[in-house]
Parts: C-alpha cells; structure tokens; sequence
C-alpha cells in the first residue's frame, strides 16, 4: 500500500471494539480510522466522538456504501460473525476478527471460502499470541528446554458476567466460547497439537438467577482435553467471579515446567504487621493483555501494508471453535467427545481480485 495508512473501518462500537479503536487511533500510526459501524445509534455515536471519527454507520453495508477503507474490525457478537466478515470479504476488504470465530463450523467455513476467493487477509484475534509473556512460554517449549509436552491447564476467569446476549448459548456457545476460546487456542498452540477428545462438566454455581430464563447458562466449567500428541490437558473458567481478571497457563514437560500469569498485577506486594500480604489483581482483561491487543493490532496493519501473511489465521479460529463445539456436546451428552477436524481446500482468488497487501 506504499506510506499511504491503512484505513479501518471498526465494527461493534462495544468494549472489545473500543479497545482496538484506541489502539488504532492513538498508538498506530500506520493506520487511520475512518468509520464506525454499530447497530445501537448511541453507541456509535460515542464510540465516533471519542475516537475522533466522522462518519458512523448502523451497518456494514451503509458503510461499504458511503466511505473508502481497506480493512474492518469486527468485534460484534459471535452470531453476527459470519455475515459481517463475508460481506466485507466480498467487498475485498482486509478482515480482523475478534473470538470466537463464528458460531458453527459452517458459519467459519463459510467465511473461509469467501476469504480464499477474495485473496483478502484474515486475522483472528487471539491476543495471547501476541503477548511477551506466553510469547516467551512458547519459545521455551518449542526450543526443547521442559522436553515433550505431558499436561497443559489454561485457566481464565472474568470479574463480571458477559454481556447478556452471550447467556442464550444459541447465540454464544456458552461461556467456554465466550471466555474461554483464549485458552482452546492457547493449549493448542503451545502444545503444538491437535485436538483428540474432549470431556467436559459445568455447573451454574453463582450467577444461578440467570437460569431462570436460560436454563442451559452455566458460569463455571471445566474440560479434560486429550491432545493427538498424547498430552493431556485442562480448561477451565469462571465468570464471573469478582475478585479480578486471571489468566494463568501451566506447561509440564518430561524435563521441566512451564508457567505463565498470577493472580496479583505487578510485582508489587505490602506485607503488613499483623501478617496479611497484600496485592491488586488484574480488574479486567483490557488491563491484563493491554500490550497483547496492541501488538495483534500492529500486526494486522503491517500485513496489509507489507504483504506479510498473519501469524493468527482463519485456520486458528476453526479449530479453536471446533474444540469449542466438541466440549459443548460433551456437556450436553454427558460423555467424552472426539474432535472432528474440517478440512481445508486451498482456493484461488478470483480473477481480478487483489492479492493480500494491495489496497
């Protein structure tokens, strides 16, 4: 695209949303936000004002129809996924899309071949790939240091419940889409493998009033995973549980062990006289992967910019939303699940249509 910024046009004005409209606005020089798109007028509305950015819109449509841009975020609802980012494909735009992927694998599919046909990039937004920390736990697995991978658990847990439409599972996936797709991801990418069975439980155990309208919520949850490298591994998560955001990862190896996270923000700790240590946890995942979300941001307009093709691709997305649906009939069925894997076919871009890098 030559020294011309990359111009996005950012869909779902919500928390997520905003936190890569910030990101792209103040810390992205390389990037320029153009438009915001939001089904709700007075969330665009503020979400525009605050970003600095003239023209907001109620859909993607109005928006392809009004502004030129060469990129779109999308960070709406998991159900609205699939329309949005083959809608934007078709109109040969660059894609960034938030977890979880799509809410079934023919929606993600769908989004694949539109992808493929396009010649456009898709990124997806696992922002744990981008962070120092587990980028570093990475590196010391791969590199041999713990020996072959044995266990794996990846634990997250949310101050407050999601938002409302993500309780109705048919619209969400559940809370191990909503909270925990991070983790899916993260023990397959740090175990290098994929996914062989699921087993998981869930229970509704604090948040119990919302089972008066949605009697399949469940706010704590827990999954016995089996790698097709013979590890093994846990997922668990919580939401909400108040006391701040976690994100945690253990790594056991046949030579070590590996772990990334803590409970308490920082390293500072106040001990007091009457024995209590004291520390401040995380009070949100905006603060606990701050740099993470920055640099996945940074990534995407790069590879728009360069031509280089995303580390986090539509391929990540599926698999993570396979192991997703695998352990959501196991909840339902009572019994473990194996992973069954789509395959891909590799699709040439129309003729016509723009490689990945053009504008």
């Amino acid at each position: 695209m030559g020294a011309e910024p990359v111009r996005i046009c950012l869909v779902g004005a919500g928390r997520a949303g905003l936190v890569h409209g910030r990101n792209f606005v103040q810390f992205i020089p390389d990037a320029r936000l153009v438009a915001v798109v939001d089904a709700v007028e007075e969330s665009r509305a503020a979400a525009a004002r605050e970003l600095g950015v003239e023209c907001h819109f109620g859909s993607l449509t109005e928006a392809l129809n009004a502004v030129e841009f060469d990129a779109v975020c999308i960070a709406t609802p998991t159900y609205t996924h699939r329309d949005l980012a083959v809608e934007a494909a078709r109109a040969r735009k660059h894609i960034f899309c938030e977890k979880p992927m799509a809410i079934s694998v023919e929606d993600a599919l769908d989004i694949i071949k539109a992808v493929q046909r396009s010649g456009v990039f898709f990124q997806m937004g696992f922002m744990r790939r981008f962070d120092e920390e587990f980028l570093e736990a990475r590196a010391h697995v791969e590199s041999g240091r713990i020996g072959e991978v044995m266990f794996i658990r990846s634990t997250t847990r949310g101050p407050g419940l999601p938002p409302p439409w993500a309780w109705e599972t048919a619209k969400s996936n559940g809370m191990l889409a909503e909270v925990n797709s991070h983790d899916f991801d993260t023990v397959r990418w740090l175990t290098g493998s994929e996914y062989r069975l699921v087993f998981a439980r869930a229970k509704a155990r604090k948040a119990r009033e919302v089972l008066q309208k949605h009697r399949d919520f469940y706010d704590v949850a827990v999954v016995s995973v089996e790698m097709e490298s013979e590890a093994l591994g846990v997922v668990d998560g919580a939401c909400p549980v108040e006391y701040g955001y976690d994100a945690r990862v253990e790594v056991l190896g046949t030579e070590g062990v590996v772990t990334v996270g803590a409970i308490p923000q920082g390293t500072v700790v106040r001990c007091t006289k009457d024995g209590q240590v004291i520390a401040h946890a995380f009070r949100s995942w905006r603060d606990r992967h701050r740099s993470g979300y920055l640099e996945e941001d940074r990534h995407f307009v790069r590879c728009i910019r360069t031509g280089e093709p995303p580390r986090v691709t539509a391929l990540d997305g599926l698999r993570a939303l396979e192991a997703v649906l695998a352990a959501r009939t196991s909840l339902l069925s009572g019994q473990p699940v194996e992973v069954s894997h789509s395959s891909l076919q590799p699709a040439e871009p129309a003729q016509g249509e723009p490689r990945p890098g053009g504008g």
